[in-house]
């Protein structure tokens, strides 16, 4: 949907117009988001990839160890992060880009984090991939230039203005990497037909300006359950593990920018990756792989040094962040003043009123190791590339998960770049037999309706207990329990329990 200048203009107007609410002694918040990052980094235990940065921020900030994605792809988990609502409710059910031209209701503009900042009293700026539509429900005041696709570290720079301008009004930075990401290149100098990607790493031997680049042994990565013990697959880590470590020096040096600039000490600064890595297993499923996340947060103010294991999810990060701002009714749990929504053309679908979120705040957390009553998240994903239509619905508690692959009778359609993997061809070229992490190939592409997992037994997800007359009760339960969560966030394809 292409929306005329003029009409975004007067919608901005109409937002400067709107009487903020105090921006006197609020803080200013970086929203800091990698591209297709599992939790693997020092703080969270890996004994081999370098990230010092994220682990001076846990020790200063919390860390959450059950934070979870919504959905394993990439624009409709974003526009999940942006407006706390599930992308089956707000209408990015798929990649913005090219052919795929998924995009977000415009009503969501409402409630959305970047326009009710706005209305708080944010400056508002944005640097890196934003991978959302329309601009009228994401807009910023200021889209910040990069330095190139692949050298975040040097992003910095172009943020520090930002930083040191003198204002009355507190800003919010949206710094956002294309690393880990895979990248349209593979590592050359690798040996043999099935070269790992190179994930946005230069070629062997050379260097961004300026950045040193952390190498990997593929002998001496670890690799997870859920993938294959193999060559290819440690070379694909390995490249992997060095773009994490090259984004973790750009979270370094935007640190180092706020402290120089007197900031740090009055900026949240929160730091997720928008799902999982970007291999066959974790990326566009519902699998653990896929949905959970690296996530710490800086509050000022706060306790320093915590870990917490509430399970929470980015359907809860915006309305965490509008709390923080002073902007979230608690007792409607939406904005306190909903921004306003541009018109759309006759024809065109708005969506519906979005007045609330369907997450929920969880600032009282930070600095606290636990939290009554955060025991359950849910998932929900449909597209990632256009032609991937694969509908996968989640809930989770601490115990058990439940999936529901609605589209079971067809075959698991694969991201682009997750087919030509050499991770994924080195076990398909061996035939539907053969394993895949704890899977075999067959079982990973032939999904039964149902996937139940007792969690605390069955962490990889190994051993499917729907079939199981012994849990035939639990899986009726965690049946409602799913159904009760599509009807408490308007999933429309909870339609398909009645005539399918």
């Amino acid at each position: 949907m292409v929306k005329s200048p003029i009409l975004i203009r007067v919608l901005l107007v109409l937002v400067a117009c709107v009487a903020p609410l105090s921006a006197a002694g609020k803080p200013n918040i970086v929203l800091f988001v990698t591209d297709d990052q599992s939790p693997i980094a020092g703080c969270y235990g890996s004994p081999v990839i370098q990230t010092p940065h994220l682990d001076a921020l846990a020790k200063d900030g919390t860390l959450f160890t059950n934070a979870y994605a919504t959905t394993a792809s990439c624009s409709a988990s974003r526009s999940v992060i942006l407006t706390g609502t599930h992308n089956h409710a707000n209408g990015q059910y798929g990649h913005v880009h090219d052919y795929h031209h998924f995009e977000t209701y415009a009503n969501c503009a409402a409630i959305s984090l970047p326009l009710q900042l706005k209305l708080l009293g944010y400056r508002t700026a944005h640097i890196g991939k934003n991978h959302v539509a329309p601009d009228a429900v994401y807009h910023y005041d200021r889209e910040l230039k990069t330095t190139g696709a692949h050298d975040s570290p040097n992003w910095v720079k172009n943020c520090e203005p930002l930083f040191n301008e003198k204002a009355d009004q507190p800003f919010y930075l949206a710094f956002w990497t294309h690393d880990p990401h895979r990248s349209g290149e593979e590592q050359e100098s690798v040996p043999g037909d099935l070269k790992p990607n190179a994930f946005g790493n230069p070629q062997v031997g050379k260097q961004y300006p300026g950045i040193e680049e952390v190498v990997y042994d593929p002998a001496k990565v670890v690799v997870p359950s859920w993938l294959p013990d193999t060559p290819e697959c440690r070379a694909e880590i390995a490249q992997y593990y060095q773009s994490v470590a090259r984004t973790d020096k750009a979270l370094g040096a935007l640190v180092m920018a706020l402290k120089q600039a007197g900031q740090y000490d009055n900026t949240i600064i929160l730091f997720t990756a928008d799902h999982g890595m970007a291999f066959p297993g974790a990326k566009t499923t519902v699998y653990e792989a896929g949905l959970r996340v690296p996530f710490v947060i800086h509050l000022p103010g706060a306790k320093p040094g915590v870990v917490n294991d509430a399970m929470i999810s980015h359907l809860d990060l915006t309305p965490t962040l509008v709390d923080a701002a002073g902007g979230l009714d608690r007792a409607t749990n939406g904005p306190k003043q909903l921004a306003p929504v541009e018109k759309v053309g006759t024809g065109e679908n708005p969506g519906k009123k979005f007045t609330r979120y369907q997450g929920r705040s969880w600032l009282g957390l930070v600095g606290q190791e636990h939290g009554e009553g955060w025991d359950e998240i849910s998932a929900s994903h449909t597209f990632h590339e256009i032609q991937m239509y694969y509908p996968m619905r989640a809930i989770r508690d601490r115990h058990y998960k439940l999936i529901w692959n609605i589209a079971s009778p067809l075959p698991f359609p694969f991201a682009s770049d997750l087919w030509a993997a050499s991770t994924w061809q080195g076990a398909w070229r061996q035939g539907p037999q053969a394993l895949y992490g704890n899977r075999t190939v067959d079982s990973y592409i032939h999904r039964p309706p149902f996937e139940l997992y007792d969690m605390e037994q069955d962490p990889a997800e190994t051993k499917n207990l729907a079939t199981d007359p012994a849990h035939k009760d639990l899986l009726e339960a965690m049946k409602q329990r799913l159904k009760d969560m599509q009807k408490r966030t308007d999933d429309p394809w909870r339609l398909k329990w009645e005539y399918e």
